[in-house]
């Protein structure tokens, strides 16, 4: 099981803070937005003296209500397609066990969210890669190149649109590509689809589910985490059209029971937030982009891809090793007081070698601290041995 390139240095800026070094964290999606207070306020005033199991697939009232949700996005499904899940984490893994044994591959475009490494390697799963490059913003690779890697192994192809940690948004021809050929070959597209609300430069989410010809074909994963600033409540879903597989997801839910029922009471009260919520919050992280790439942009030597969703942006440094680089960072340098903690993206590929001298940077951070930590990476580049 690999380490996450998101937390692994937890211990050394732990480790810096008790030193008095304050430490700017770039490196995990933990957003500064509010929560909504209506999903608190449901918690704090639930009228509960018990606090029971929920269904196995989830209350059924905050089913209804994503269905909903889904229906003002333009994908239609019904509240029996929608299993609520432990967080977006676990419907992926409930997923992996749905659709392949132990041994059997799925691709995926990397740099890819690290966590699908893990997934994958904890249901034995093989994970079939396909680079893209900083240099076109991690767009998608050719089709002709999906097609090649494709195997009687082959169960999938994984994307996470937008992407984390690229940014990287996917167009409707692409997912059309990508939907043509998983139905030419019989194998399923599995949409990580928790960043749909973070589209910027005027661009539309084209979710999976709204495809036509994909009941059989399509999965998608959502979460609250990142939607509505609700990370610790630990609520997603996996959604799909496909009977037989939702059967099956069932089956892996009723083994863990069920998901958390007070998370799932702030999760539907979130549902009611309005829609000027989500235009301050996409305006906000518009200009936290923006101001994080005319500030990037100022350092010698740094390539950076211009994410157009989500949160996160891939920068190659000017060194030869960024894990050495993070790790330096929290150890041995501060300036004025204060340091940076990156997420190092070698852990975001899984072919050995690629992302050695990327870093995925979040920027969840409001405005004036983004620009302090760029002026700290800047200064430490300068001082950096290696």
């Amino acid at each position: 099981m690999p380490a996450s390139p998101i937390r692994k240095l937890v211990p050394y800026a732990e480790a810096a803070k008790k030193r008095g070094v304050e430490v700017i964290h770039l490196n995990i999606g933990q957003p500064d937005i509010k929560t909504p207070k209506a999903a608190l306020d449901a918690v704090r005033q639930a009228p509960i003296e018990v606090l029971e199991y929920s269904r196995s697939e989830g209350n059924e009232s905050y089913r209804v209500k994503l269905a909903q949700y889904y229906a003002g996005h333009g994908i239609r499904v019904e509240p029996g397609q929608i299993l609520v899940t432990t967080g977006g984490s676990e419907a992926l893994s409930i997923v992996m066990g749905c659709i392949a044994d132990p041994g059997d591959e799925i691709i995926i475009p990397e740099p890819f969210y690290a966590n699908y490494n893990g997934f994958a390697i904890a249901n034995g799963v093989k994970v079939i890669p396909i680079a893209s490059d900083i240099s076109d913003n991690f767009a998608l690779p050719p089709i002709e190149t999906f097609e090649s890697y494709i195997t009687s192994r082959t169960r999938a192809i994984l994307l996470c649109n937008p992407g984390n940690p690229t940014g990287y948004l996917y167009s409707q021809e692409e997912i059309r590509k990508l939907a043509d050929l998983v139905k030419k070959h019989n194998l399923f597209l599995i949409a990580d689809e928790v960043y749909r609300e973070f589209a910027y430069d005027g661009k539309q989410h084209y979710s999976v589910l709204r495809e036509p010809g994909m009941d059989m074909h399509a999965i998608m994963v959502d979460s609250v985490s990142k939607r509505y600033s609700m990370c610790g409540a630990r609520i997603g879903c996996m959604v799909s059209r496909n009977p037989d597989l939702m059967q099956a997801a069932l089956k892996f839910a009723q083994a863990r029971l069920s998901p958390p029922t007070l998370a799932q009471i702030a999760s539907e009260a979130a549902l009611d937030t309005p829609p000027e919520y989500f235009e301050e919050v996409i305006g906000e992280y518009t200009a936290r982009r923006d101001l994080l790439l005319e500030e990037l942009s100022k350092i010698p030597g740094i390539r950076i891809a211009r994410p157009q969703g989500a949160f996160y942006c891939m920068v190659e440094l000017p060194v030869k090793d960024a894990d050495h680089f993070a790790q330096w960072l929290l150890e041995e340098f501060h300036w004025k007081g204060a340091t940076v903690m990156v997420a190092p993206a070698a852990g975001f590929y899984a072919t050995p070698g690629l992302g050695s001298r990327e870093v995925r940077i979040a920027y969840v951070l409001e405005q004036d601290l983004l620009r302090k930590a760029v002026r700290i990476l800047r200064e430490a580049l300068k001082n950096y041995p290696g």
